[in-house]
């Protein structure tokens, strides 16, 4: 096995950005990859205007690439929110406004894959009460998730750059999935497996790969250190994600790396073309 035999996507939020957004699934196709990825692209509104979501839509429609993953509304991402949903007040509230939104908007192209990104702690809030409101508010996008044909994902984030994130590790991310699905019947709420994120944990990657490939939804990758492409760091990526296929785990490997001084185009030479999807 190898990077040939994996089916890889490329996240247009954190490649591709020297573009405008409208702009990046053309550079993804161009690139050879025939299915991409998003964080909430309008950080500032989780409800934005019929003209802006239609020709995202076009964008993506007219490049002949498929969405295969699409972030509920998340606050300012990348930064210091990093999540909503479990963060009393307005956020909350936007992240509920968002759901039918974003839930919609992904099944008119076809995308069965919704990341619902927990909030930091909040200070003076009864981590309990966050919880709380977290497994009311992941409920609601499960069933959303649902009514479009979609999985709801549930990611577990890192420490060091994350340290206000209670769901920090792969089992307590699992933990959330497992209520969620107890909450609902609907059995739809899956893990999103970051390789990234849980090697800055320090986790054992092949015990956390065995343990959970079969509740896991997507996988996304970078290497470590340094959030960068594959073999810019000391991960056995390659060897990871044959892993993860032996485990069971037919879907798509999410790319979710920072380019580095390069454009993100001259950042997929370690990538076999037939790979691209």
């Amino acid at each position: 096995m190898g990077y040939s035999d994996q089916r890889f996507d490329v996240n247009l939020s954190i490649l591709f950005t020297e573009l405008p957004l409208l702009e990046r699934p053309a550079a993804a196709a161009a690139a050879g990859f025939k299915a991409v990825e998003l964080w909430w692209p309008w950080v500032e509104t989780p409800t934005p205007e019929r003209s802006e979501l239609d020709a995202l839509k076009q964008a993506i429609e007219d490049a002949g690439v498929q969405l295969v993953g699409l972030n509920f509304y998340a606050g300012q991402l990348p930064g210091p929110d990093r999540g909503a949903l479990s963060i009393p007040g307005e956020e909350s509230e936007r992240f509920r406004a968002n759901v039918d939104v974003a839930a919609d908007f992904a099944r008119s192209l076809g995308c069965t894959a919704l990341n619902a990104l927990y909030g930091n702690r909040v200070d003076g809030v009864d981590p309990a009460a966050q919880d709380e409101l977290a497994l009311e508010n992941l409920v609601l996008a499960a069933r959303a998730a649902h009514r479009v044909g979609a999985v709801l994902l549930v990611e577990a984030l890192n420490a060091p750059e994350s340290p206000h994130c209670p769901i920090v590790s792969a089992p307590k991310a699992v933990e959330i999935v497992d209520k969620v699905n107890e909450a609902t019947g609907l059995g739809n709420a899956k893990f999103l497996m970051d390789l990234y994120h849980l090697s800055m944990n320090g986790e054992d990657l092949p015990r956390a790969i065995a343990a959970y490939a079969d509740k896991t939804g997507h996988v996304q990758i970078a290497d470590n250190p340094g959030r960068g492409a594959p073999g810019s760091g000391s991960l056995p990526l390659e060897d990871l994600l044959d892993q993860v296929r032996k485990a069971g785990y037919e879907g798509w490997i999410g790319l979710e790396y920072k380019p580095g001084d390069r454009p993100s185009h001259e950042s997929f030479d370690w990538l076999p073309a037939g790979a691209r999807g």
